[in-house]
């Protein structure tokens, strides 16, 4: 089972923009860009949420039937680990998994002194092509990655071979996600990450690293550009290189988190991937839950108000929701708007202050990340909330293809 060059992780909290967002994947194909839709959701959402995984593939299943799609598409069980993959094996196609706390933790002493042996032929001087930069290698510092970052790849190994013993080989696609880390990694250590990985026979075909800076939710991205770059550009070369030397699947390809609303690195990703002809996979998850809100703000009426209260219950709640987010958001609670002030908006103001339109003098990042994570209240309002997705389904399923496909689509992957 391979996965397209070009693929885009699409989250929907609550299972109903399916069509409005293959939709936008139609659009893209008939503009001569293929990109193939990967529905995730975590198990953390569907724990707030009360969904289960089989709730993403009926919702991906029924939107492919409905629109004719002939494309590839899958449903990722989303940020998993050994203790929850079972619930996942039944209704997934597309794991990715999460060894970010395994990073730092330290591996067996001899298992990392059989890393070490079996990787002394690329101690000296390692050359990358693409990469300007020689790499002097010395076994003291493969010792050193290897006790950083062996056991997380012992541990994706693990749940690797779980997830095969279940659906067997080549049935499914495997991310490796490293990018809940501290610090962003190197490109040598990436070069032996891929190495362990292969060492374990994962057949990866994305792996998400950790970058520079700050991906926070549903907001643009903040640090240095020039950085980002340079680290981009190395990831993919050596990415390249490894494949390679280590007998990878040749269409591994990076995968970019919390990558929804990152508009001001786009271009150097699309710029990067195009120079090098290689593949990406951007992951999204909220902003189709925003979308929603933003659609049903913009019908009025009820729609409205359901937004305000949906606002209102989050501002009370501030730090519980915020807690379990806390390191990929950025909020400032004096630059959050009251209720009073937020209950006196009327469509346009408040699809204003939500819309990521940075060219619009209404929008507010605070509020739009505290709304991101606020989708616990829209969950136990029930049909409440269900039910004005549906009877505004018209105006939600525009907002939630036009920021799919003009937003990010387009940024990404079309010149």
């Amino acid at each position: 089972m391979m996965l397209g060059k070009y693929s885009i992780g699409i989250g929907d909290r609550f299972a109903h923009e399916g069509k409005a967002q293959l939709e936008a994947f139609q659009d893209a194909a008939a503009m001569g860009v293929h990109v193939v839709p990967v529905w995730n959701k975590s198990h953390r959402e569907h724990t707030i949420v009360k969904t289960v995984p089989a709730d993403v593939r009926k919702e991906a299943d029924a939107a492919v039937h409905a629109l004719g799609w002939t494309g590839g598409y899958f449903c990722d069980a989303d940020h998993i680990g050994l203790k929850n993959v079972d619930l996942f094996l039944k209704a997934c196609d597309f794991y990715t998994l999460d060894v970010a706390d395994f990073i730092g933790k330290p591996a067996a002493p001899e298992t990392v002194d059989a890393f070490v042996r079996k990787h002394q032929k690329h101690t000296g001087t390692l050359r990358i092509p693409g990469i300007a930069e020689q790499f002097k290698v010395t076994p003291e510092q493969v010792r050193t990655i290897a006790g950083k970052f062996l056991l997380a790849a012992q541990e994706a190994g693990r749940i690797y071979r779980r997830i095969e013993s279940v659906l067997g080989k080549g049935n499914f696609v495997t991310e490796v996600s490293m990018d809940e880390a501290q610090a962003a990694q190197t490109p040598l250590e990436m070069f032996f990450i891929l190495a362990a990985l292969a060492d374990e026979k994962i057949p990866a075909q994305t792996i998400a690293p950790k970058f520079t800076g700050r991906f926070n939710k549903g907001v643009d991205y903040v640090g240095d550009l020039r950085q980002f770059e340079k680290e981009f550009g190395q990831d993919l070369d050596v990415i390249s290189f490894a494949v390679q030397e280590f007998g990878l699947p040749r269409n591994l390809k990076l995968s970019v988190h919390s990558g929804s609303d990152k508009f001001s690195i786009y271009g150097i990703i699309g710029k990067a991937i195009r120079a090098r002809k290689a593949g990406l996979h951007l992951k999204t998850a909220g902003t189709t839950w925003l979308e929603e809100i933003i659609g049903l703000a913009a019908a009025g009426g009820d729609g409205l108000a359901t937004a305000k209260d949906i606002y209102a219950v989050a501002l009370s709640r501030f730090d519980e929701l915020c807690a379990p987010y806390a390191t990929v958001i950025d909020i400032r609670k004096d630059r959050l708007p009251s209720v009073d002030t937020v209950r006196s908006w009327d469509s346009n103001a408040f699809a204003g202050a939500l819309r990521h339109d940075r060219t619009c003098r209404e929008f507010n990042p605070d509020f739009r990340q505290l709304l991101h994570v606020g989708y616990k209240v829209a969950a136990e309002m029930g049909d409440r909330f269900l039910d004005a997705l549906k009877r505004f389904e018209s105006e939600i399923a525009r907002n939630v293809k036009e920021n799919l496909l003009e937003r990010h689509i387009k940024r990404v992957f079309l010149p």
